[in-house]
Order: structure tokens, then sequence, then C-alpha cells
């Protein structure tokens, strides 16, 4: 197959042909039978979420492999990894492989299932992590996402052990005894609308800790969903240390502020918004912003949290914590690093594919678009703007803070190993 007339990171136009699932040859004029037109779309290698909640096995209501990856390769991702939190619990090979072999029969992109630090995510026993790496799924990231290690000898140990086979532990850093019954953001709005509060420093304080541990130990830790100005502070100092951290932002945190809580287009307590970590201030925002710009922040990560309209549309402190992000993530990241001329495409592609392959030791992902390379591209078009409707996603689930908004851009054609997933938009 040939790709006729994209931009490569933006780039000039060029024909890009396929072959045995690699990039064979790249350059203007290219011939061949069979052939899709870019239309000038930019392309970028194919994204990499480290961050997603595919829900089965258990919450098949929410969500499925099957089509939380048709909803990723709507996004332009083509691979995943899938978070343990699941009914069971993947802290052990089984369940891992189950998610593994979900993800090869009826994935539209690669799955990579992340193991559970503790047992059941419950904070007090390790989790199978060395069988869970020795698995045929492979699993090099290990979070109790949902949850945080929040006993430092439990981290420690868990940040020595994943040393052995060059893994990493990611953490959702939120101690709990900060933010019991904590239902958004601690500050103004929160005071206003008498919910309780989720502070900044409940964050902070366990990156701080897991940072220093990491260091300790010489292991590799990664942070969840970096939410606060604080938190960014102690990353880049961690960094400046030479320590081996690394963190993600969401695309909701780049975007949206914790005013929506009270001035949604719904009025006052949408649980739409309701998501851990909560969303923050607009200072906050600004700061993400500049620490994904500068590398502080390292990758993008969707946080991908379907939930069934009935656990959502309740009473705001009935109703449960995330959001959908995967068919709206590129969109958004667009219009809060790109249109403000904080990232060009190049950059856009390092974080949301280059560097989280990289975190998850996927060598087939992330690759530079060039002869030679596996034929996993994203080709997108920035030139367009529509209104979000959750009406057509792929995911089973609906709860996107996005509906009714006007976003830019739309992934017009996603190949997974030179395989189209998606043409014109549509699954394939």
């Amino acid at each position: 197959m040939i790709i006729r007339n994209v931009r490569i990171l933006g780039g000039e136009p060029v024909d890009v042909r396929l072959a045995d699932g690699m990039i064979a040859e790249i350059r203007q004029g290219l011939d061949g039978p069979e052939s899709v037109d870019g239309a000038g779309a930019i392309a970028l290698p194919g994204l990499v979420d480290l961050h997603t909640h595919l829900r089965e096995p258990g919450r098949e209501d929410a969500e499925t492999v099957q089509t939380g990856t048709q909803s990723a390769a709507r996004g332009g991702y083509t691979a995943v990894h899938a978070m343990a939190n699941t009914s069971p619990v993947a802290d052990t090979a089984g369940v891992v492989e189950q998610v593994w072999r979900l993800g090869r029969e009826f994935g539209h992109c690669d799955v990579h299932p992340v193991g559970a630090v503790t047992v059941g995510l419950e904070g007090r026993q390790l989790a199978e992590l060395g069988a869970m790496a020795d698995s045929a799924a492979r699993v090099r990231v290990f979070s109790d996402d949902g949850k945080c290690v929040d006993d430092a000898v439990l981290m420690r140990r868990a940040l020595e052990y994943v040393k052995a086979f060059d893994g990493v532990v990611a953490q959702h850093a939120q101690e709990p005894r900060l933010t019991s019954g904590a239902q958004m953001n601690e500050g103004v709005v929160s005071g206003r609308l008498g919910l309780t509060g989720w502070p900044a420093v409940a964050e902070e304080a366990v990156i701080a800790r897991d940072c220093l541990l990491a260091a300790h130990v010489g292991s590799r830790l990664h942070v969840c969903h970096v939410s606060t100005a604080g938190s960014v502070e102690i990353l880049r100092w961690a960094k400046s240390k030479g320590w081996n951290v690394t963190a993600e932002v969401t695309p909701h945190h780049l975007l949206l502020t914790d005013d929506l809580v009270e001035e949604s287009p719904v009025g006052a307590y949408n649980p739409i918004y309701k998501v851990n970590p909560p969303l923050r201030t607009r200072a906050d925002v600004e700061a993400l912003r500049a620490a994904l710009a500068d590398g502080t922040i390292d990758v993008v990560a969707t946080d991908h949290a379907p939930h069934p309209v009935e656990d959502k549309e309740t009473e705001w402190s009935a109703a449960a914590m995330g959001m959908v992000g995967l068919e709206t993530a590129l969109s958004v990241v667009q219009e809060a690093m790109v249109e403000t001329g904080l990232l060009d495409w190049a950059g856009v592609a390092e974080r949301m594919s280059v560097v989280p392959a990289r975190i998850g030791r996927l060598a087939g992902h992330g690759q530079p678009l060039q002869a030679g390379s596996p034929a996993n591209i994203t080709l997108y078009d920035p030139s367009v703007r529509t209104k979000v409707d959750p009406s057509a996603f792929a995911s089973k689930s609906r709860n996107t803070p996005y509906e009714g908004m006007t976003l830019p851009g739309r992934v017009v054609a996603t190949f997974l190993r030179g395989r189209p997933t998606v043409l014109e938009g549509k699954l394939v």
C-alpha cells in the first residue's frame, strides 16, 4: 500500500510505501496499484498510551478490550497499556495473560497489560511481579492505579524488585489520609460548593517520597496523572539530580479547571467533571503545560476511564470518578499545546508516541517514520474543527467532559504494522 501526499511531522508532502508491516520507502511520486490519499494530513508515529482502563475482565458494561481498542484506534493509538484495576485484579500471570490474549484476538491496537503492584490493589503484599514479567504478556509496567501504594516499605520493595527485569512502578500519587472523603480540588470553588477539598499536598507529598525512594534504590519510577504546580516543581528537582523518574499528564488536566464544577453548561455539581486526581486551578494548568513543553513532564497519557451512564448520571458524591479520553486526546493536545505555540508536531510525536513507548519498553512502537521502521502510523488533519458528539464514540461509555465543545483536528487514518485500523475516520 502507498500513502500519498502526507506531511511527516508537519513537513513537506511525500508518499510512503508500506510492505510486510514496515515502511519500505518514502519519497515523492511513488507508484502502486493500492493507495490511500493522505490529502496533506500530518503523519505521526502511532500513538502509545501508558494509561488506559479497558475494564475487561469484570466491568464489560463499561468497556471491553475490543471496544476500548476500537476507541484507541479512532484516536490514533497503535498501542495501549491496560491498567490493572479489573475484576479480578491483574495481579497474577494468569490474569495479565488473559488480557494480553484478548488484545491479540480482538484488539484494534496492541494491548500491553499493566500488572498490579500489590495483591488485590490492597497495599498489603507485593503481587507476583516476577511471574507477570516472565509471562507471555511480558509485563514491564506495574501500578495500583486507582489506589496509591502508600506504604513506604512496600513501595521500596516494589522499586527494588522491578530492577531485575527493567520494570517501572507507576504510582498513583494520593496520600489517602489527606483525601478521605475528598470530592474535588481544595480551594475557593470547593469552599463555595461545600464539597470536601482534595489538597494538592496529598499528591505532592507522595511524589516527593517516591522520588527519594527511587533514587535510594536506583530504580525506575513513573508518576501517573500529575495535576499540580507543586508536583511539577518536585519533578523538576528530581530530574535535576539525574534520577530515573518520568511523569505523565492527562489531556483533561491540560485544558479543564475546577471552575467547571461550579459553572458547567448545565449548572453546578455536574459529575462529568468528577475525576481522580481532580481538575485543578488555571495556575496549575499553566504549570502543567509549561512542564510538558520543557520535558519536566515526559508524556501525555489519557487515563481513559469509561463508566456506564448509571455510574455518572447521579448525585455528585455517589458518582464514579473518571473520563473517557482516547478519541479526543490528540485534539485536546492540539488545542492546549500546539495552538498555543508550546509544542510543534515533532514535540507531540515525542510525548505521545516516542517517550511512552520507551518508558513501556515497546520496541515496535514510537519509532521514527523512516524506511525500515514498523509501519505504525497515525494520519491527522489539524485544519478542521468539529463538535464533540459522544454518541459517535467507539467506546461503550460516553462520560466525556467535551460533549458539545468544538475541538480542532481529526484522525484520518491509523495503521498498525501496515494494516489500516481506521480509514477516513472510520473503523476498518
